[in-house]
């Protein structure tokens, strides 16, 4: 049934697709779609306002227009539905079983037989899978480790990832722009609570959705109850470190 209510308002034209206002969303309402904050649908959104403090550009608002109810049943099926598909991957690297790409292996036993050779760099990789989606939040890799959360670009762009970057850590890639922001905050939030991580390390590209990255891994902390030492790294498209704080 469409009536006349309040319900939130995206101006595509301010937004910058950075997904911080993803999370700030209980009822899943808003997704980042073509680079671009959407309404999921219209029925999802409550008209509360909750999003609003995390958009950096002013592109959201309320406004009191003609909509489609809001439907209390419907956010509460589509919250599940998004639960159990996050369940679903988290199992089947548990269990062993689905895609062998996300079979656990953890690379540390066998580095004193991977040496590199002179002419080698070696790869810093110490576990599979990597993919944040993929890795469990029991994964034995992740216990008492530094952690650190690449966007997917920046191993890439930066030429020397693996020793600069890498080396020492555990490693977790994902996209903020085409993943859903809201499950990456619940995977982290579990990881903070169980895991006893060290220390985090995000390493993002200067493009503004890369910047959500950032927000997703203190959001999951405030979930978590926890607080880790964070350092953010910013790459170029060029592959310069443009900023370490």
């Amino acid at each position: 049934m469409n009536l006349l209510r309040k319900i939130i308002q995206i101006d595509q034209e301010l937004c910058n697709g950075c997904g911080n206002c993803v999370p700030s969303c209980a009822e899943g309402a808003i997704q980042v779609i073509d680079g671009k904050a959407r309404l999921a649908a219209e029925k999802y959104c409550d008209g509360l306002g909750a999003c609003l403090g995390e958009c950096p550009t002013g592109a959201l608002k309320i406004i009191e227009r003609v909509a489609e109810d809001f439907d209390e049943q419907a956010v509460h099926e589509h919250l599940v539905a998004q639960k159990a598909s996050q369940t679903s991957l988290k199992n089947e690297a548990e269990l062993g079983c689905g895609c062998p790409s996300d079979h656990l292996q953890d690379f540390s036993a066998c580095d004193k037989a991977n040496q590199p050779t002179s002419h080698e760099a070696g790869s810093a990789l110490t576990h599979w899978p990597v993919k944040i989606r993929l890795v469990p939040p029991a994964a034995p890799f992740l216990k008492g480790t530094d952690l650190l959360v690449a966007a997917d670009c920046t191993a890439f762009a930066y030429p020397a990832f693996h020793g600069d970057i890498l080396k020492g850590k555990a490693v977790l890639i994902g996209c903020p722009k085409f993943d859903n922001p809201q499950e990456y905050v619940k995977r982290f939030a579990e990881i903070f609570k169980n895991a006893n991580i060290k220390s985090v390390t995000v390493i993002i590209m200067e493009v503004p959705c890369c910047s959500a990255m950032l927000g997703i891994l203190k959001k999951a902390m405030e979930e978590a109850g926890v607080w880790l030492p964070l350092k953010k790294i910013v790459v170029s498209a060029r592959g310069k470190i443009l900023q370490t704080t």
